[in-house]
């Protein structure tokens, strides 16, 4: 199962308002090729991808939101699945995409290819509604279940590997966190940027 196919069957229930928060590497290059949006947050570093999107789920807890993390990644901070099992937030989606290895830096094999079960260690936290999904028929199958109103964490199983990029592509990262920044102002008409102006989103 590649990610690029799971990708695109997610962006087909994806609502035009979920906030979508990515990790670093191959990932966010896929999502935004299938799904471009300024609720898109991409590259969170090394074990920041679900403690993100824990917190914008905090924030707002009428929208929708959906952490595409790695293995890897999620590794590296497992107390962020205590956390957010703590706090039960009933409308964050967690994806862990599980190719077991750090495959951007050169495919070094992470815990999970010796053994390390991160759907029992989730269950284990206490998020209930912790599941598997080997084939694409599976996947997509289990994501419809995210119209539910119900904490759900996902291990995709799938194979290293990623769509062709052109030479020079490239992604500002700090530019899209102000884009995404910016949605949120004018969508939740909240500050964010704490500019030296007064936002035009969010002055009355």
């Amino acid at each position: 199962m590649k990610r690029i196919d799971c990708l695109k069957a997610l962006a087909q229930v994806t609502k035009d308002d979920d906030l979508v928060v990515t990790n670093l590497g191959n990932t966010p290059h896929e999502w935004l090729s299938v799904r471009p949006s300024r609720a898109n947050l991409y590259g969170m570093n090394l074990g920041e991808c679900t403690p993100v999107a824990l917190g914008l789920a905090l924030a707002l807890p009428h929208r929708r939101v959906i952490a595409l993390d790695g293995d890897g990644n999620l590794l590296l901070n497992l107390v962020s699945l205590a956390d957010t099992a703590y706090h039960q937030p009933a409308n964050l989606r967690i994806i862990v995409f599980d190719n077991q290895a750090y495959e951007s830096p050169g495919g070094m094999p992470t815990a999970t290819a010796h053994g390390v079960d991160l759907v029992q260690v989730a269950k284990g936290c206490g998020i209930a509604k912790s599941v598997v999904a080997s084939t694409l028929e599976d996947f997509s199958d289990k994501i419809k279940h995210f119209a539910d109103p119900e904490l759900c964490f996902l291990v995709a199983k799938i194979e290293t590997g990623t769509i062709e990029r052109t030479q020079y592509t490239s992604m500002d990262y700090k530019y899209n966190k102000y884009i995404f920044a910016t949605y949120i102002e004018e969508t939740e008409k909240k500050s964010v940027l704490r500019l030296r102006s007064r936002s035009p989103f969010t002055e009355k």
